[in-house]
């Protein structure tokens, strides 16, 4: 019997990519709630799976050969988990090497750039003393709005990202690219992203996945103790 993967957890977009991959896999695991608010990151237990504090991170008591091993960084866990399971990167070396790039995409561009547009446009003003920063937003939102100019373009000529079978590339995305309205865009102009959002957003491992921890979510905005531990101020 197949034993359960744990998972090193907070519900934020880089933590939903692996639960929705674990849903959409089907494979069992147990959540270990890093509460990144609190400073739990930081801990000696937590650093030796994830040396970098962030979560999410896995342990896999049934590894490579069959050898337990710890992996961090969504994106390298979402590609071990598509070959551990042979599902969800592609049927093809091509489409392989088109998931990998749409993947790799968002590790780079998407994750990054949406998170800087929560920070400046949500989270610095509410610091204490605020931090209201026009230039920042103003960058931090186009650049946002420019990446999913990409993804509808992008959308109009598949069904999915990386082509037309959904993929570990598509659950990268959606998480952060459902939090749009926080990231201050519009759909209105990308009807294939709404498109996608609606298509990805119906599955019902991706609403499991979405709904793991979900109480445990807040306003970070509104928790000036989580910003001091998360923004070292």
């Amino acid at each position: 019997m197949t034993q359960p993967i744990e998972l090193h957890y907070w519900p934020t977009p880089n933590g939903w990519k692996i639960t929705i991959a674990l849903e959409e896999m089907g494979l069992p695991y147990d959540v270990k709630y890093v509460n990144i608010g609190k400073g739990e990151q930081f801990e000696p237990a937590f650093l030796k799976i994830a040396p970098n504090n962030r979560m999410p991170a896995i342990v896999d008591p049934e590894g490579p050969d069959g050898a337990p091993i710890s992996i961090f960084e969504s994106g390298a866990i979402l590609q071990y988990l598509a070959r551990k399971t042979g599902e969800f990167c592609g049927p093809t070396e091509r489409d392989r090497i088109s998931v990998d790039q749409w993947l790799m995409w968002q590790m780079g561009g998407l994750g990054p750039m949406a998170g800087q547009a929560h920070h400046f446009l949500k989270y610095a003003p509410a610091m204490d003393p605020p931090n209201d920063l026009p230039y920042a937003k103003d960058r931090y939102r186009a650049e946002t709005g420019r990446l999913y100019g990409v993804m509808d373009r992008r959308l109009s000529e598949t069904e999915y990202l990386a082509g037309d079978f959904y993929s570990i590339a598509d659950m990268a995305c959606y998480g952060w690219a459902s939090l749009w309205e926080n990231q201050e865009q519009t759909l209105d102009d990308k009807p294939n992203l709404a498109r996608w959002l609606d298509l990805v957003g119906s599955r019902e491992a991706v609403q499991k996945g979405m709904a793991v921890g979900r109480e445990h979510r807040s306003r970070l905005q509104d928790d000036k103790d989580a910003q001091k531990v998360l923004f070292k101020r």
